[in-house]
This record gives structure tokens, C-alpha cells and sequence, in this order.
């Protein structure tokens, strides 16, 4: 490729994706560094008295060989870029314009009678033919169908004339002087679709702009994607990892979805705790590790929530991921759970508490072991309702007797987070005075703060003991008011074998 075009600073990325083994070749996202030795270094043409047409995205005059068009809604997108680059960001390119795919088009051209595909002609000049053209197929409608590019014959070129590329004719400079800055945001503006005169949510301006922003990605490029509104950030950015999946671009695509994403902090964190199933999709198409945890740690919390969801929307190797926490968060809280029913007092003497040695401080081992059964306890199935009597009613004798729905699950993490809050949070003061009115005899001053101060030492204990269940591996600040809302529990552990798409 050659390297006598002008290239113009962009912006670094600030992470760069770690690419696997494709079907065809090992090949990594086109960096900065690399794609200034491709391009070559910046060069000033300041006093000069002539410029060169453009020569970058998303045309590249002089050195492009891949005519790209994009048409939706009666409006169109060009693009002439450069194989090299579009085979090293997306495995559909990379496809399309091997020598093995170029050599299976000739052949089913010539057993058709069809035109086959001319190779890249070369002439002493340097000038070179066109070998690859795709348009935006929207197929049949009527089904469906998502619109792709496909390949055509480039028996003509988008930009007008013959497909031959012969150097630009040399044109006057202007007469004010044009430094860099002033050239770049006149290239720049080339690389934005306009949004004024199109209604919000215009399918074609969405697909107009999702296909420009995977093209400026490929070319270190910052994609335009809504930098205020969250939400619109999120509809925007699932829509373009969605389409990078389609030409297997999601390992370069990812990481500037994550980036964009990550620079909202605390409202993503609001965000993921809202929706955390969609956000747990988005986190495994763009590979965002912390996306993924946070939308993970959620969705384990809530567990079976969302179950039909999820497993709609998901692969299997998420599931797996999603039943394993599950499982494990499980494992801990029967342990744990054991150790709360077992938990007792002492007298004076270092003998546990029974009837017979200290009835009251008895009591209140009892009623902590009540309240922790209750609430940790599925309520049991509704009993079946009675045949219904034989009536004339044919409405009565026609309708089917329904089974009784299963009880909700216990919501376990929120009783487990007032074991761990204590004091008045559970079994407060007028619940306590309550209980000792039953028995008359057992209520008084002294009975009643006797009772208290021994039902805080099990606090004591039960709070030491559900410590691990406490922990917070989230993003999201629990001692906000978003925080302080949730009453599931926030403590799965996600490592870096974890991750599904490490496997």
C-alpha cells in the first residue's frame, strides 16, 4: 500500500483488544502505531500554491481498492477503503476478499457463462483496478430480513468513470491560508451524518450511522455515539455491536463500546442495576469485563428473576456462567444458614441456655431460631381448592379447575441483610415487648431488658457470622440511595476464568 497520501492525527484508543485465532489468520485491530506507519507520518503543505484531492477516510482516492455503498431511506453512504485494514478488523472481509473466495467467484462465474471477477491489474504506472465492490442488500422485506453487504462485480466504479484509479488532476490551493487544523475539521465533517432534517429513531439514519461508525472504528476513528443520554448511548451502542457481530468485527468493535460506555461511571452503575439482563448481553458482545461483573452480580442477586428472559436472550456458555455463581452463592448461605440455627447462649456458668437453668434467656434463643426459620423458609403450596359443587350453572361445570401456582422464592438476601444491619432492623423493641405479653407472668422491667440485651448478643453473633454475605463486589456505591434499595445480595466473587469469552 502505498504510503504518499496525507494522513491526519487521530485519536489514540485507549484499549486495544486482544485477538484470537480467526478461521483464516491471526491478525490484531488496526492501532494507532501501526496505522501511521501504513498511512505515513503527518506532512504540512504551508505555503504551497497546489494540494492533493482527499486521500482519508472515508475515501481513499488514491489508495482504496474497496468501493463500499450503503444505501437506506433514499439516502447513501460512500466508502472506498482498503482491503488491508477491512480484513485485519472483520473476518467478513477478510472472507470476501481472499484469493480463495476471488478464485470460487471466477470459477462459479465460468460455469454460469457469467462474467468472472478480474484479478488486480497493475500497470508500470503504478495504477491500480478495482477488485472489490459491495452494496447494502435489503432483500426480501416481507420476512425480516436484516440488510448485508454483498459483493458485486466492480464493472463500474460508485465515484463516476472507470474503475482504473489514475491520480487526481492537480487543482489551485485556495487563497486563504489552510493550515492543519482547518484541513482536519474539513475532513472531520466528512465523516459525520447529518441528523438535523431526520426524525429521531429513523431506521435508515440509524443504519446510516451504525455502518459509518463501524467504518470509522476500523480506521481508529471515535465513533459517534451519544456522550449525555445513557440511554440513547445504550440503544446506539447495542445497535453497532450488533451489527459488528454480523462481520465479525465484535473483537475490535468491543473494546470502543466499553470505553464510551465506561465514561458515564456512576450513572452506568444506576443503569446496569436497572436493566441488569440486557446490560449482561451487551457486557458479552463488546467483552467488557466490567460491565459483565457488575450486570452479573445483579442478575445472581435476583436470581430466578428474569430466568425466561435470559435464557432467551443468551448463549449457553453464559447460562453456564449465570448457574454456577448461582450455585455457589447457594452453598454459602446453607453453610452459613447452619450456623445461625445453631447459634445459643451461656449462663454465668459456660452452660448453654435451656428451660431448666435460664427459661428466659431460653426464650430468646427460641424466637431468634422462629424468625430465622420463618423467613428463610418457602411459604408452603396453597392448599387445592374443593371440587366445586354439581350445579346447572354450565358455566361452573365447563370451567377447568386450575392447579395453584408455585410460592414465589424466598427473597433470602434481604433477610440476610437485616442479620447484618442488626439492632432494630429485626426483632425490634415492640416486637420483643409483644412477645412477652403472651406469658403475663414473663412480662416486666427487668424481664423485658433482660430479654433485649440478650437478643442483641445473638445479633452480635448472627452479624459475625453472615459477614461474607455482606460483602459488596459491585461498582455501585450501596450506601447511595440506589445502593440502599437493593435487598438482594451483592457478593459474587467474578475472576478472570469467569469470563466466557476467555474460555
Amino acid at each position: 500500500m502505498s504510503r504518499s497520501f496525507v494522513h491526519h492525527e487521530r485519536e489514540p484508543m485507549v484499549s486495544h483488544p486482544e485477538l484470537s485465532h480467526r478461521t483464516f489468520s491471526l491478525r490484531g485491530p488496526p492501532s494507532v502505531a501501526s496505522t501511521s506507519r501504513r498511512h505515513g507520518r503527518h506532512r504540512s503543505h504551508h505555503g504551497g500554491s497546489s494540494y492533493q484531492p482527499q486521500n482519508d477516510f472515508p475515501v481513499f482516492t488514491h489508495t482504496g481498492d474497496v468501493e463500499i455503498l450503503v444505501i437506506a431511506g433514499g439516502r447513501e453512504q460512500k466508502y472506498l477503503l482498503h482491503r488491508l485494514i477491512l480484513a485485519q478488523c472483520s473476518g467478513f472481509f477478510e472472507a470476501g476478499t481472499s484469493e480463495e473466495w476471488s478464485r470460487a467467484q471466477a470459477a462459479q462465474g465460468a460455469e454460469s457463462g457469467g462474467e468472472a471477477r478480474r484479478p488486480l491489474e497493475v500497470t508500470s504506472r503504478g495504477e491500480g483496478r478495482l477488485r472489490w465492490r459491495y452494496e447494502l442488500d435489503w432483500g426480501d422485506n416481507s420476512d425480516g430480513e436484516v440488510p448485508m453487504l454483498v459483493q458485486k462485480n466492480p464493472s463500474s466504479t460508485i465515484f463516476g468513470g472507470d474503475i482504473m484509479l489514475h491520480p487526481p488532476p492537480v487543482r489551485s490551493r485556495p487563497a486563504a491560508p489552510q493550515n492543519g487544523f482547518f484541513r482536519s475539521m474539513a475532513n472531520f465533517s466528512a465523516l459525520h451524518i447529518s441528523h438535523s432534517s431526520n426524525p429521531p429513531n429513523d431506521p435508515a439514519t440509524d443504519m446510516l450511522r451504525d455502518y459509518d461508525n463501524l467504518f470509522r472504528i476500523f480506521y481508529n476513528y471515535t465513533p459517534s455515539l451519544d456522550a449525555l443520554n445513557i440511554a440513547a448511548a445504550y440503544v446506539q451502542c447495542k445497535s453497532l455491536l450488533t451489527l459488528a457481530d454480523m462481520y465479525d468485527a465484535l473483537e475490535v468493535v468491543g473494546p470502543r463500546v466499553d470505553h464510551h460506555l465506561l465514561q458515564f461511571q456512576s450513572r452506568l452503575w444506576k443503569q446496569i442495576a436497572k436493566y441488569p439482563p440486557s446490560y449482561l448481553k451487551l457486557g458479552y458482545m463488546a467483552r467488557s469485563k466490567v460491565i459483565f461483573k457488575e450486570a452479573l452480580v445483579h442478575v445472581v442477586g435476583q436470581w430466578p428473576k428474569d430466568l425466561q428472559h435470559l435464557r432467551s436472550q443468551l448463549p449457553e456458555q453464559v447460562l453456564d456462567v449465570i448457574e454456577d455463581k448461582v450455585e455457589e452463592l447457594e452453598d454459602m448461605k446453607a453453610k452459613l444458614e447452619g450456623r445461625l440455627f445453631r447459634l445459643t447462649l451461656t449462663t454465668s456458668r459456660g452452660e448453654r441456655v435451656t428451660p431448666t437453668n435460664s427459661y428466659l434467656d431460653w426464650t430468646a434463643v427460641s424466637l431468634f431460631r422462629q424468625w430465622l426459620a420463618e423467613n428463610t423458609t418457602p411459604p408452603p403450596p396453597p392448599l387445592p381448592s374443593s371440587s366445586a359443587p354439581n350445579t346447572n350453572n354450565s358455566n361452573h361445570a365447563a370451567s377447568p379447575r386450575t392447579a395453584p401456582l408455585p410460592p414465589p422464592p424466598a427473597n433470602t438476601g434481604r433477610i440476610y441483610r437485616l442479620i447484618g444491619q442488626g439492632g432494630p432492623a429485626y426483632l425490634s423493641h415492640d416486637e420483643l415487648k409483644r412477645f412477652l405479653k403472651i406469658r403475663p407472668e414473663d412480662y416486666g422491667r427487668d424481664n423485658l431488658r433482660r430479654f433485649e440485651r440478650r437478643m442483641e448478643e445473638l445479633k452480635s453473633l448472627a452479624r459475625e457470622q453472615v459477614r461474607p454475605l455482606m460483602r459488596n463486589m459491585l461498582e455501585l456505591e450501596m450506601a447511595g440511595k440506589e445502593g440502599g434499595s437493593i435487598g438482594y445480595l451483592t457478593c459474587t466473587k467474578v475472576e478472570d476464568r469467569d469470563f466466557p469469552w476467555d474460555e
